[in-house]
């Protein structure tokens, strides 16, 4: 399998994105500078020619780019993301290390927090905030690469590799489906259905590209619905995916009448921005267990939180 050689460093735990220049004759001969300007409408070009004078925007064999570099289609370039603290907030709730070995990383997440860099996300990130722990600077900190979803949204346990020699072992589990994901939720109360409750449907992209839905045809999700304890008109659940699909807890939930507490997305998706940090998703990755595939050995994970 062919890796990707980043030419520069981690800067204050954040690596460097990369774009691969399209093979498009209308930019022959023309400025790197006016493709990125294009490219990127959302940045000035004086920002630009600022970056690619900085020194920090590179071709793969780790040569300095400059705003008189010529556009040369295939090439690969990388640079830094740009955001201001100001612009980034701190979320103010913090991950817990539940486990370290020469392989994985173990985190209780919290609530609000994304995983990886992405959007309006970049500092204020899973990812980045272990890349900076202090107590994990003794690994090789840029290796550190999540191995399953978890959505920005929803806390608990979250498995991170940061050895590549046995990465693929742990992510070919979740390919395979042979770990068993146990979530907890609190949502409106049915009392009128049998549980364990097995839900199936088929799930795609929705309207939006962050949402899933719903549509006719061959299911391609499926859950079971566990009742932990009636509250009253909210009650506790568990929740098993037997699939992964995006947002599948949620929607199913949802399809029943029964939207999780807190949903910013569903039925009705909020405007980005809008967190309320009293009012987190009632959603919790409990547990995770597996069989090791490197030591054969029986493992669980367990998140501290509760809802």
């Amino acid at each position: 399998m062919n890796t990707r050689i980043n030419p520069l460093p981690l800067l204050d735990g954040i690596k460097p994105s990369y774009l691969v220049l399209p093979h498009d004759k209308s930019f022959y001969g023309l400025p790197l500078l006016h493709f990125l300007c294009i490219r990127f409408p959302f940045v000035d070009e004086t920002n630009w020619r600022k970056r690619l004078n900085s020194g920090f925007v590179v071709s793969s064999d780790g040569m300095a780019l400059n705003s008189d570099t010529l556009f040369q289609p295939g090439q690969t370039i990388y640079y830094y993301r740009e955001t201001s603290r100001e612009d980034e907030p701190r979320i103010p709730f913090d991950e817990k290390i539940l486990h370290i070995d020469e392989h994985l990383i173990v985190v209780d997440k919290p609530h609000f927090l994304p995983v990886i860099p992405s959007g309006r996300f970049l500092r204020e990130t899973l990812l980045t905030r272990l890349r900076l722990r202090p107590d994990l600077q003794h690994l090789s900190v840029e290796h550190i690469t999540p191995i399953h979803r978890l959505d920005k949204d929803t806390a608990g346990v979250m498995l991170l590799s940061h050895n590549p020699a046995s990465r693929r072992d742990y992510q070919t589990m979740f390919q395979d489906k042979t770990v068993r994901k146990t979530y907890e939720a609190v949502a409106s109360t049915r009392t009128d259905l049998v549980y364990p409750y097995s839900v199936q449907s088929r799930m795609v992209r929705g309207d939006k590209f962050y949402l899933t839905q719903e549509i006719d045809g061959e299911p391609n999700a499926f859950t079971t619905i566990e009742l932990i304890e009636n509250r009253g008109d909210t009650s506790l659940y568990r929740l098993q995916p037997i699939t992964g699909k995006k947002h599948q807890l949620r929607v199913h939930m949802m399809s029943l009448g029964m939207p999780l507490l807190n949903d910013a997305l569903y039925p009705v998706p909020l405007a980005a921005g809008d967190e309320d940090y009293e009012k987190p998703l009632k959603l919790l990755a409990k547990s995770i267990e597996f069989i090791d595939p490197i030591s054969g050995d029986s493992r669980k994970f367990e998140s501290t939180q509760k809802l």
